[in-house]
């Protein structure tokens, strides 16, 4: 199976604040360039389409697809009390707790990256068991970090780390292809 990995144009949110589960939109002019730039990208026409509820991700979807589904299970990691909080306000010694352990600290008390995991895992279980051939997703950056840590295999816990130890380098809009 090939997926197709969207991220989401740049949400209205100002510079430098956490965000996650909130349910921001898209920029307008974000979302048109994004829209432009994957009609050019060639992406085979006719396949499902899934998409994070979120709606910086939902409305894209809708552009793209007549019929698109959307899964809870793609949404971003809930920060809970950091959401929308500016990073520099968030106390140092809770970044740092977070920091020596990625897997099970549980940021502003929302989620852990291990449940995002889960979830994340248990939604490409489904879509493999699908059949399809070619899959387009659009969701968040820590959510394609973690297919793709997933698609490189191992125990799940170990791709867990692999993500959350990897730099967020993925841009707003940028599509990555897996083969699984």
């Amino acid at each position: 199976m090939r997926l197709y990995l969207v991220r989401h144009p740049k949400p209205a949110v100002p510079a430098g604040h956490c965000y996650g589960r909130t349910d921001l939109p898209a920029q307008d002019a974000d979302t048109a360039r994004v829209l432009a730039a994957l009609k050019h990208q060639n992406l085979p026409g006719a396949m499902p389409v899934y998409a994070s509820p979120l709606q910086r991700s939902a409305v894209l979807a809708q552009q793209l697809s007549t019929a698109p589904t959307f899964d809870a299970r793609l949404a971003e990691m809930d920060f809970g009390a950091w959401e929308l909080r500016h990073w520099d306000d968030i106390p140092r010694d809770e970044i740092d707790a977070w920091s020596a352990d990625l897997l099970d600290y549980r940021p502003g008390g929302g989620e852990n990256v291990m449940q995002v995991a889960v979830r994340v895992a248990a939604f490409l279980a489904d879509i493999q068991r699908a059949g399809h051939a070619e899959v387009l997703v659009i969701c968040h950056a820590g959510t394609m970090r973690l297919l793709h840590a997933l698609a490189a295999g191992g125990a799940l816990r170990d791709a867990a780390l692999r993500a959350a130890s990897t730099p967020h380098q993925i841009g707003y809009g940028e599509v990555m292809v897996l083969e699984i």
